[in-house]
């Protein structure tokens, strides 16, 4: 499993949508609700919390129910909800008549959310509760707010937090996820096995699969997460989704991984002591909604996190420079304080 694991956590307690019922939400010792879209929102928001200082020692997990989530949150509690792209109207819709649900039946008293989607329901329909709120916005999230963030922005008492310093009106700045890592060096840079995993977010990344097929060294060992891109045109053998688990287990083994520059799969590469060749994706070309991607990228490659470049861009001198970095964590990462106002 990715990232630490954590004391004082909970029992297991998983329900579906329609699970709600059963009880699971009346365990009065459990005070935050932990909100995040899966993936590298949920991610951040497990890798955040040992750092948190103002929440609940138990926490309960909302989230969508994927291979990652169950993996990742392991024996937590959780409450599933379905799986919503961003700017999806009619999921926006049927996520907030389950978060008034959620919230109708439980005993929480604040919320803690990195967003996307969810966030904006449930903070909405919370702070109407009398709930505190608490909005850190993603790290993907460079020079400004996102939509859901911009939302809330309009939602009174809701607390928010840039990962980055910005001259925004009543936005904080506690650290970011990213503090958890420093740069190092290996001894070599040779290539022997790939992990290449181009993400789940609903659109194609063609061109990162074609990229890495163009250089990768003869003989090198390659493993292939293609998530929602069609590999119908490539000659590869891969497989859409792995657990977390084995997904970590994969780049620990790994000289090199490559990743469209999403949050989570950075995090993961770095949690296995790699420095990832993060490929952004683009909204020209289709393969996303805007272009945060590449400024994510840039900002972990100045940092020597990371190394990136464009498909095209991709060459066996970028490969053998990241086999010879790797990334360990950082032991003396602040607390992340919460607002108590």
């Amino acid at each position: 499993m990715t990232g630490p694991r954590l004391s004082g956590v909970s029992r297991k307690r998983s329900l579906t949508w329609d699970g709600l019922g059963m009880g699971g939400c009346e365990n009065s010792s459990v005070q935050t609700l932990m909100v995040a879209g899966a993936g590298g929102h949920l991610e951040e928001l497990h890798m955040l919390r040992p750092r948190l200082v103002g929440i609940s020692d138990q926490v309960t997990w909302v989230t969508a129910d994927t291979v990652q989530s169950r993996t990742l949150l392991g024996d937590e509690d959780r409450i599933f909800i379905p799986k919503a792209m961003p700017h999806d109207v009619r999921a926006t819709i049927t996520t907030t008549r389950k978060a008034l649900s959620v919230l109708k039946k439980g005993k929480w008293d604040q919320i803690v959310s990195t967003g996307s989607l969810p966030a904006v329901p449930f903070m909405t329909i919370a702070r109407a509760r009398g709930m505190s709120c608490h909005f850190i916005e993603s790290a993907a999230r460079v020079s400004g707010p996102s939509l859901s963030a911009r939302i809330l922005e309009r939602v009174p008492g809701v607390h928010r937090y840039g990962q980055y310093k910005w001259d925004r009106h009543n936005w904080s700045y506690q650290g970011s996820v990213f503090d958890g890592f420093a740069p190092s060096t290996l001894p070599d840079g040779k290539v022997r096995r790939i992990v290449v995993t181009v993400g789940v977010n609903g659109y194609g990344f063609g061109r990162l699969i074609d990229a890495v097929l163009r250089v990768a060294p003869d003989g090198a060992e390659i493993l292939w997460q293609t998530g929602s891109t069609d590999v119908t045109p490539f000659d590869i053998a891969a497989v859409s989704t792995l657990s977390s688990k084995d997904l970590f287990r994969a780049m620990r083994r790994a000289d090199v991984v490559i990743a469209h520059a999403g949050v989570g799969s950075a995090i993961m590469a770095m949690q296995a002591g790699k420095c990832p060749v993060l490929v952004p994706r683009e909204r020209a070309q289709r393969e996303h909604v805007d272009d945060h991607q590449k400024e994510i990228a840039a900002r972990l490659a100045r940092s020597g996190l990371a190394l990136t470049c464009d498909p095209t861009s991709l060459d066996g001198d970028i490969l053998t420079a990241a086999a010879a970095r790797r990334v360990v964590a950082n032991e003396h990462a602040s607390p992340f304080v919460l607002s108590v106002n």
